[in-house]
């Protein structure tokens, strides 16, 4: 008898969504709390509890009803056997449009476009309601109606642009790769993700926002004084209109090798009314490139990359695995869905893992902006961010070390106060 892969999975599912209420009920807990963390007292105004700690139980509330929809639909999708059912119904459509439905690419793609509908569908609700009810309750959504749907019909274009020949080239490479099929299919995600760093904030981040040069004056002077001083390339500093969504700030940088950049939300230099604060964030940011997080980040991915598709060559010509899920043949497309399936419990621990690592990464930049002497800055500029965005003030800390890939505010307090008295 066949081992039951399907029930498997469908079973481990569920019990990872247990899992996670769980932590959502404890994180729940916490932010019912009347009063602020210690550490926080006399730093965030009360007002700016109680506003935190409403938007963030909407937000709670809000999580619990889309992942017990999301968790019913994915698994009524793979226990009722809709997925082969689709399959069998997109190469019908493949067929009525007159092409021939052995042709993968074409079945495939044909599969990928009834996927998508059915993901707008399902999510549009809850993108909705989360945007213009939540986001708009507490202050944070900017956006019109019209600004959602543009951007909606946006990435949607982008999809229906890029999707095709990047799933093809996919499908091709497992047809023809052989033995060295990982390292094949490894190689083309390796030069397609570095292909689209490139042309990302260059060609389709433009699409949805505005981004200018960020005036002369102080705040611009500092910055490139302080990307000087750590040999930073900086060749661009721009501006983004983050308020024409949401009241939500940021700073990030991206780029390769000579020609970095440094993007800051409009939103951010509205609410730290100290440049020192905001350049105090950029040195945090800068810490990560000087201390080669950045690197170390993209090289794990890679590596996890490798190692995801070494074991979809192996599962892939899995007759009885396929059968489970109801399929009797095995498309490439199928294959892979199937394969992330079936790591579901290797995903998470290793996601627990990076965000082990993503914190540990926070506290050395953190560190790193301090023996700058940006340290009392860095903490009036952690704490506008927490403010401004409404954060959670209280923290489950089983909810944040599974969830979260920063440390929560109190923890990085405590860590800039803990090397203030190590120095004394």
């Amino acid at each position: 008898m066949a081992f039951p892969y399907m029930e498997a999975v469908v079973g481990f599912m569920i019990l990872v969504y247990f899992f996670e209420t769980y932590l959502d009920l404890r994180q729940r807990a916490a932010l019912k709390l009347p009063t602020l963390p210690k550490t926080l007292v006399g730093v965030i105004s009360q007002e700016k509890f109680e506003k935190s700690r409403a938007y963030s139980l909407d937000k709670s509330h809000f999580n619990f009803v889309h992942e017990f929809v999301t968790i019913l639909l994915d698994s009524a999708i793979l226990f009722y056997g809709i997925l082969p059912w689709f399959w069998k119904k997109s190469g019908s459509f493949v067929v009525l449009a007159g092409f021939n439905e052995e042709n993968e690419i074409l079945h495939t793609l044909a599969f990928l476009a009834g996927v998508m509908i059915w993901s707008q569908i399902t999510d549009l609700p809850f993108s909705l309601y989360s945007t213009f009810v939540i986001e708009a309750r507490h202050g944070f959504n900017k956006q019109t109606i019209w600004l959602f749907f543009r951007d909606l019909f946006k990435g949607i274009c982008l999809a229906i642009l890029l999707g095709p020949p990047i799933v093809s080239a996919i499908i091709l490479i497992v047809q023809k790769g052989g033995p060295y099929l990982a390292i094949y299919l490894w190689a083309f995600m390796f030069v397609l993700s570095l292909v689209m760093m490139t042309l990302y904030p260059v060609l389709i981040a433009p699409l949805f926002n505005k981004f200018t040069p960020l005036p002369e004056g102080e705040l611009r002077e500092k910055i490139e004084k302080l990307a000087s001083s750590l040999k930073f390339p900086l060749k661009k500093l721009f501006v983004v209109d983050g308020s024409t969504r949401s009241s939500h700030s940021n700073a990030y940088m991206y780029g390769f090798f000579k020609n970095k950049r440094i993007v800051l939300y409009d939103t951010l230099i509205q609410q730290c009314k100290d440049d020192e604060e905001i350049v105090a964030v950029i040195a945090h940011e800068l810490g990560h490139w000087k201390l080669n997080h950045t690197m170390y980040s993209f090289i794990a991915v890679q590596i996890l990359t490798f190692l995801q598709f070494g074991g979809y060559t192996l599962v892939r010509s899995s007759t009885d695995l396929f059968r489970s899920f109801g399929f009797d043949t095995q498309p490439v497309l199928i294959g892979l869905i199937i394969f992330q399936h079936t790591v579901i419990p290797l995903q998470h621990l290793v996601s627990f893992g990076l965000n082990l690592v993503s914190r540990s990464f926070e506290f050395q930049a953190d560190a790193f902006a301090k023996k700058l002497g940006y340290g009392s800055a860095l903490r009036g500029g952690l704490v506008k961010l927490q403010e401004e965005n409404l954060s959670s003030m209280n923290t489950d800390p089983w909810y944040s070390a599974y969830h979260y890939s920063h440390p929560p505010l109190v923890e990085r307090l405590a860590a800039i106060d803990e090397s203030d008295k190590k120095a004394d």
